[in-house]
């Protein structure tokens, strides 16, 4: 039996004792600290018969370059970093700088107290600026150019089941289903070596999404008193399956922990600690096989500690805004990456 049948009795096992509730039953007004900071998803669950719709937009800034644990500069790249697809012998484009604008619509809505179904759909927009180096070796730079891309990424149906909840406790299972629907054949015009223009397919970083569905799962817990709350989160993520083009994105592991004050006026002030680990790309697509950082397999991947600020407020007891900043402590690339410089996450959740 595979993982995506797993996956899928899962589903089923979880979803059969569902019945329907009441919708025009009464809920009780939200706080700010009723949820996690806004950058973290499906943290909480819903009574019986509510419906929540979230909007969240994140911004992130990445520039420069970074081989292991120390930054290294695009010209020690391109004269001393070995390209794999050689020749030419050494990397001849360099990344300088990258911004990506992910927009994400959530559904949530609960048929019990003990199941909660969710959905997610994102946009994402990507533009990439890099540096190319003047023909098959050394260090003179030849020009710069840009690569961008935009449309549907990746998007994710799951459910959350109740384990514990009693006493400001609260214990429950994440299980989501990936599903690959994001491009794995966006293509720009790039600047060439030989100073020259073509359309090429562009490196995985710049692509749309995996091409594999994932299987997602974790625990979430939360706790919460009069002025506290508090949580954590565990999240594995791994690919179901080999995807067309004939690799696979490694696994990924996510731990979250956060702690949120109440203060007057419907407000709460959060703080987060995120660490991450995921495994380099599995395979290679055959027509990703330019001579730049970000087209080889093995940088990808690594793990690195992240800090975040957050800000919630409640509006008219159903309407939460929550803005998030994310900054990197502590990291360890795989290979040669882009270093990530921050992180804005801004949102807007209404219950229902």
């Amino acid at each position: 039996m595979n993982k995506k049948t797993i996956l899928s009795a899962c589903f089923a096992a979880l979803s059969c004792p569902v019945a329907f509730a009441d919708s025009d039953n009464d809920h009780n007004p939200l706080y700010p600290d009723d949820h996690a900071p806004i950058g973290v998803m499906g943290d909480h669950m819903h009574a019986a018969g509510e419906f929540m719709f979230s909007y969240r937009f994140m911004h992130m800034n990445m520039s420069g370059m970074v081989q292991g644990k120390k930054s290294i500069s695009a010209s020690d790249i391109a004269t001393s970093v070995a390209n794999p697809f050689a020749p030419p012998a050494t990397v001849r484009v360099v990344p300088k700088d990258m911004t990506s604008n992910m927009h994400m619509l959530g559904f949530m809505y609960a048929p019990n107290d003990d199941i909660t179904l969710m959905a997610m759909l994102n946009y994402i927009e990507r533009d990439m600026d890099l540096t190319t180096f003047q023909g098959m070796m050394g260090g003179t730079a030849l020009g710069q150019f840009s690569t961008e891309v935009s449309g549907l990424a990746d998007s994710k149906l799951g459910l959350l089941y109740r384990l514990y909840d009693e006493g400001g406790h609260h214990l429950h299972f994440n299980l989501a289903w990936v599903i690959a629907n994001g491009s794995t054949d966006e293509t720009d015009d790039v600047l060439t070596p030989m100073n020259m223009r073509m359309t090429m397919r562009l490196p995985y970083s710049m692509q749309l999404g995996s091409g594999s569905d994932q299987a997602e799962f974790g625990l979430t817990y939360t706790g919460k008193n009069e002025q506290l709350s508090w949580g954590a989160q565990a999240l594995t993520t791994t690919p179901l399956e080999r995807n067309d083009e004939g690799y696979t994105v490694g696994d990924k592991y996510q731990m979250s922990s956060w702690l949120a004050y109440q203060l007057p006026q419907s407000t709460s002030l959060s703080l987060r600690l995120i660490y991450n680990h995921s495994e380099d790309i599995k395979g290679q697509d055959n027509q990703i096989m330019a001579p730049v950082t970000t087209a080889n397999p093995a940088n990808y991947g690594g793990h690195n500690l992240q800090a975040a600020m957050g800000v919630n407020t409640v509006l008219m007891n159903k309407h939460r805004i929550g803005l998030e900043y994310q900054v990197p402590i502590n990291y360890h690339a795989n290979g040669i990456q882009m270093d990530m410089d921050n992180m804005l996450t801004l949102g807007y959740q209404l219950a229902f």
